[in-house]
């Protein structure tokens, strides 16, 4: 009897384990700071005994469809997902998102102002920051020397452009100017935002009338494409962060604009054959220095359909901690932390020591307001997009034909007038604007 007792006893604590196994799926971005949570997976397994982590690993474009997609219809596939600054205030309205609850360890108070506030509605966080970012100026300081140049602190277009003239070397396989090219509201327009928010345009005016086909916009898009038809990779219009950072790497580019999340990894050795060449500027500016430089963060959220939301607050616990930053810097080396999101970090003395970019992400971010980031006032929230669920469309619509015009498809003028069209008729559907 007592040996049956103890088979049905070891029989039901099977069972009972086998009820609390948890499959947390977890839908994620392929950017090289995600790639490390990954491998860190053994981690939180082993401190939280019966949760599995399953990764689903998108391209950037991939992923927002993916996630919006089931969000919107409750689908329940993931549970937790990586969104943008973008969604996370549009999603936690709308009831889509669970909020985010921490405790003393945890120490909200510590993440930057500025990201911490788009993550928070009523002053609840709906989503926890993985990293942050702006955007800024990162060059070869040994090819701006060489031509007896030197980079401003704060650039503008006009000095950028004689700069990468300057140093534009094809013949020896380096290129003067590397920007995104591919078309998406968070690729190519996520920088041609900021662009034309530095010669003084906006997406929107304060009666929601797009505003593309003006003479701000016609500006930034005419010196883009000039400077990169001139200056820039071959194939420039299919590249976004990720082809970029590949190219500057391998020592292709004097001059790359772009997120200052790229910082930790052009400045790393293993990763970047130009590791020590490389310097940090601010972001160019034209006629003004509103919204020339983003603000983004990518963070983990909690969809409401999630069927595992308590295993999904431990997860998200874990990976945006201070615990998480001191593991990478213990395993990885402090070169390799996510960034922009702690005020503990920057702080450190060894992530000083190691990241010479720091001052100059940490004033990027501090310095991008997304309530006030154009020469005219705008009546949307956001700096490289208005936060509203249209945007999406929009950026996209806009971004091809962007790219189709630094590809030569169709004219700067052609382009904006077609993005204009596109904008109104979006804007109208909405109901936000008549014409």
């Amino acid at each position: 009897m007592k040996l049956k007792t103890a088979f049905a006893f070891g029989l039901s604590v099977i069972a009972a384990a086998s009820a609390h196994a948890v499959d947390l799926v977890i839908a994620t971005v392929n950017n090289g700071h995600m790639i490390e949570m990954q491998k860190h997976s053994k981690d939180f397994e082993k401190a939280n005994p019966g949760i599995t982590l399953k990764w689903v690993t998108l391209e950037e474009g991939v992923l927002r469809q993916r996630v919006t997609t089931d969000i919107a219809t409750k689908g329940g596939q993931f549970d937790v997902m990586t969104i943008g600054l973008y969604e996370a205030p549009i999603w936690s309205k709308k009831g889509w998102l669970t909020e985010i609850k921490t405790d003393a360890a945890y120490d909200v108070d510590d993440l930057l102002p500025a990201i911490r506030s788009g993550l928070s509605q009523g002053g609840k966080l709906y989503a926890a920051p993985f990293y942050g970012e702006s955007s800024m100026t990162m060059y070869r300081e040994d090819l701006v020397k060489a031509k007896g140049l030197t980079m401003p602190p704060n650039p503008t277009w006009a000095q950028m452009a004689d700069i990468v003239g300057k140093i534009h070397d094809p013949a020896k396989g380096v290129y003067g100017l590397c920007l995104r090219g591919k078309p998406g509201w968070g690729d190519n327009m996520a920088f041609l935002t900021t662009m034309v928010n530095a010669y003084g345009g906006q997406w929107f005016d304060m009666a929601w009338k797009p505003q593309i086909d003006t003479k701000p916009w016609h500006d930034a898009i005419t010196q883009y494409v000039d400077l990169m038809k001139k200056y820039g990779p071959p194939g420039a219009s299919a590249n976004s962060f990720n082809e970029n950072l590949a190219l500057f790497n391998e020592g292709k580019c004097g001059v790359w604009i772009d997120a200052t999340i790229a910082a930790s990894f052009i400045s790393d050795p293993k990763q970047s054959k130009v590791a020590d060449k490389v310097a940090f500027a601010a972001a160019p500016t034209a006629v003004t220095n509103k919204g020339a430089n983003w603000l983004w963060s990518w963070n983990l959220a909690i969809p409401s359909s999630s069927k595992q939301p308590e295993a999904a607050q431990k997860f998200i616990t874990w990976a945006t901690s201070k615990d998480y930053i001191n593991l990478i810097a213990k395993e990885a080396g402090w070169h390799a932390v996510p960034t922009g999101t702690r005020k503990s970090t920057y702080a450190n003395p060894e992530f000083q020591k190691v990241a010479k970019f720091a001052a100059e992400e940490k004033r990027a971010i501090d310095s991008a307001n997304p309530n006030d980031s154009t020469l005219p006032k705008s009546p949307y929230v956001g700096v490289q997009y208005a936060a509203i669920p249209e945007f999406q469309a929009i950026g996209l619509a806009v971004g091809q034909q962007m790219s189709a015009a630094l590809a030569g498809k169709v004219t700067v003028d052609a382009a904006l007038k077609t993005s204009q069209t596109a904008a109104e008729r979006e804007m109208t559907k909405g109901g936000y604007y008549k014409k």
